[in-house]
């Protein structure tokens, strides 16, 4: 009688631990999921598309003045030519604006995805200034070219800081959830 309720509890704790490992390796298998999804559709696209246009912008304003003095900064004592304006326009209707464009639909569809339980302000910021850019450029279309920034600025060093060190973090996270050491 003793062997058989030994054999009993014995099956009782393999199961038991047989459960709670199971439980432990599906919600760890859950976050390393989540933590995948977060990088390759939220935090991954988001980091390329602004680094994209931070670079794609340092190297149009070298191309236009290569001596450094930007055309935005009045204080610089060289206003902007029409020729670097239409320039301008080029650059931001082709590149730089589509490029924000995608980062604000990354954010809009994939919000599930934020490592926040809030909205950061950072991200409310580029929606708004892309919203900004978009009335710019339809008075552009329109014929009116007394305006050449959006009235809502461009957050360009803190929405680069997010998302690196969000895709940092999770690349960090990932890395511990595959059993790899944190760098």
């Amino acid at each position: 009688m003793q062997a058989a309720v030994l054999a009993i509890v014995l099956a009782f704790v393999g199961l038991t631990g047989t459960y709670v490992t199971n439980l432990y390796l599906t919600r760890r298998q859950e976050r390393l999921d989540r933590t995948n999804r977060q990088l390759s559709e939220f935090y991954g696209p988001l980091l390329a598309y602004l680094s994209a246009n931070g670079r794609t912008f340092a190297a149009w304003q070298t191309h236009i003045r290569p001596d450094g003095v930007s055309i935005f900064v009045p204080e610089a004592g060289r206003p902007p030519t029409d020729d670097e304006l239409r320039q301008w326009r080029l650059w931001f209707t082709t590149v730089l604006l589509p490029n924000v464009q995608k980062a604000r639909q990354v954010v809009v569809d994939k919000a599930d995805l934020l490592v926040e339980s809030a909205m950061p302000p950072v991200l409310l910021d580029l929606c708004a200034h892309v919203a900004a850019c978009e009335i710019l450029v339809a008075r552009w279309n329109a014929g009116d070219f007394s305006e050449h920034l959006a009235i809502v600025s461009y957050p360009a060093a803190e929405l680069l800081e997010y998302a690196e060190t969000s895709f940092h973090r999770l690349k960090q996270q990932q890395a511990t959830l595959l059993g790899g050491r944190r760098r």
